[in-house]
C-alpha cells in the first residue's frame, strides 16, 4: 500500500511539469596597482530546476476564475480527494462489539482508512454544481489488540489464539471505490478559493485482503486471502471544505463480511480529513 501512495504521489508531483531556466550573474572586480586600473569581468552560470512557472500557474487560476462557463464535461486522469482518517465498526447499532465479534477488537487510534481517486468523468451543471463519478483505491487497516491469527481458507471468519505476542497485528482490506459524487460550491472569493459540500453514494469492489504481523519469534509475516469481505460493499459518504482541504465521512451499509453468519450486522464508519478537492 506504501508503495502505491508514493507512485500517486510522484504522479501527482510530476504533472506540474519540470522547468529548467539558466541565469546569467556578472561579477566585476577592480584592481588599483599605482596609476593604474585594471577591471576584470568573471561571467558566472547559475542552473536552477523550479517546478513549473508560477506566470503559468498564476495565468491558469486567472482564467478559473473568469471561467463563467455554464455547463461542460470533463475526463481525464487526476489525483484528488485524498482521505486520511479512522476506522470504526459498527456491530448491529453499537459502536461495541458483540462476544461474537470480540476477537476483532482493535485500536482505535491506531485503526485508519486511506483512500484517493485517479480516474474522473464529470458534467458541470453550473459555475455552482457539478456531479463526476470517479476510480480509485480504498484501505481499511485494522489494528488488532489480541494475539490472534485470522485464519486462510476457511469456510466462515475464523481465527486462532497465539502463543507469542505480536508487535503489530494488521487486518486489513483493499478495495476499487467508485464513488459518484454531487458537489455543491460557493462562488470563489477574492483568493481564488471556495467552500465545497459533497455528498453521493459509492461502491467498492473487493482488491484483496491481508494480515500483516509482526513479532520476535516468526519476524515479519504477510498472509494474503479474501477473509470473507465483501466482494461487492455499497454506502455513502459526504465532504466538506474549503480550498482544498476539509473533513469527510463515509458509511457502508451491507456487511463488511459475507458468508460468515456471525459476523451478520458488522459494518464500517469512516471519518478524517480530505486533501484535493
Amino acid at each position: 500500500m506504501k508503495r502505491l501512495i508514493i507512485a500517486a504521489l510522484l504522479c501527482g508531483v510530476a504533472s506540474l511539469g519540470l522547468a529548467q531556466k539558466t541565469t546569467t550573474t556578472t561579477v566585476t572586480t577592480t584592481t588599483i596597482n599605482g596609476d593604474t586600473t585594471k577591471t576584470t569581468k568573471t561571467t558566472t552560470n547559475k542552473t536552477q530546476i523550479t517546478f513549473g512557472h508560477m506566470s503559468d500557474f498564476k495565468a491558469k487560476r486567472d482564467s478559473m476564475r473568469h471561467d463563467r462557463k455554464p455547463s461542460g464535461f470533463n475526463f481525464g486522469i487526476t489525483f484528488s480527494r485524498f482521505d486520511l482518517g479512522l476506522t470504526t465498526l459498527n456491530d448491529n447499532g453499537s459502536f461495541t462489539l458483540s462476544p461474537a465479534n470480540d476477537f476483532l477488537s482493535y485500536r482505535s487510534w491506531k485503526s485508519s482508512n486511506v483512500g484517493f481517486d485517479l480516474l474522473q468523468f464529470g458534467y458541470r451543471v453550473s459555475p455552482n454544481f457539478k456531479m463526476y463519478i470517479s476510480g480509485g483505491f480504498d484501505w481499511m487497516l485494522l489494528r488488532l489488540r489480541k494475539d490472534i491469527t485470522i485464519q486462510r481458507n476457511a469456510p466462515v471468519l475464523t481465527y486462532t489464539n497465539d502463543a507469542i505476542h505480536y508487535s503489530k497485528n494488521r487486518f486489513s482490506s483493499t478495495y476499487l471505490r467508485i464513488p459518484l459524487s454531487f458537489e455543491f460550491r460557493t462562488n470563489e472569493y477574492s483568493n481564488g478559493k471556495r467552500f465545497r459540500f459533497i455528498v453521493g453514494p459509492e461502491a467498492g469492489i473487493l482488491l484483496g485482503a491481508r494480515v500483516k504481523q509482526i513479532s520476535e519469534e516468526n519476524g515479519k509475516q504477510k498472509l494474503d486471502d479474501d477473509y470473507h469481505f465483501a466482494k461487492v460493499r455499497y454506502g455513502a459518504f459526504t465532504r466538506i471544505g474549503y480550498g482544498s482541504a476539509g473533513l469527510f465521512a463515509k458509511y457502508y451499509m451491507n456487511d463488511m463480511f459475507e458468508n460468515s453468519p456471525a459476523q451478520k450486522g458488522l459494518k464500517n464508519f469512516a471519518l478524517g480529513v480530505t486533501f484535493g478537492f
